[in-house]
């Protein structure tokens, strides 16, 4: 009777043992397979964000390349409307040149103009005493 109840005793330990390996062994799984899920999971989440930050780079790369060539541009404005304002002043410069001449000339032409009327008078008071000095003269050989 004691030796049969301490080999129930084993065998049900035993069982017992063997439960707990099963149950051991379940439970191991069921916490690797929990651990992977969650792994899989924050993956999932990993990939999701380098592929944003991979789309990041190529989008920031993409401004990079705009912003650059958008201040060449706008260099190359500035430039060019340096260039009109300074053409803008040389015709200020040309203008201011020309009304310079053009007051000149009216000057000259003016002098030009008072010398002819001058020298067209003169001719006219010495012609005038001329012609009837010539006259007088013509008109007394006439009468000897």
């Amino acid at each position: 009777m004691l030796s049969s109840m301490v080999k129930e005793h084993h065998s049900k330990q035993s069982k017992r043992k063997q439960e707990q390996e099963v149950r051991r062994k379940e439970a191991i799984e069921a916490s690797n397979e929990l651990t992977q899920a969650l792994v899989d999971h924050l993956n999932v989440g990993v990939a999701q964000a380098y592929l944003n930050q991979k789309r990041l780079d190529v989008e920031a790369k993409q401004l990079h390349v705009g912003a650059t060539n958008f201040a060449k541009q706008t260099h190359q404005w500035l430039q060019l409307i340096d260039n009109f304002s300074s053409a803008l002043k040389e015709l200020g410069d040309v203008e201011n040149w020309a009304r310079s001449i053009e007051g000149d000339m009216q000057v000259i032409q003016q002098t030009l103009e008072l010398a002819y009327k001058t020298s067209r008078a003169t001719q006219a008071t010495t012609g005038t005493a001329t012609t009837s000095a010539t006259s007088s003269a013509g008109a007394a050989a006439a009468n000897p």
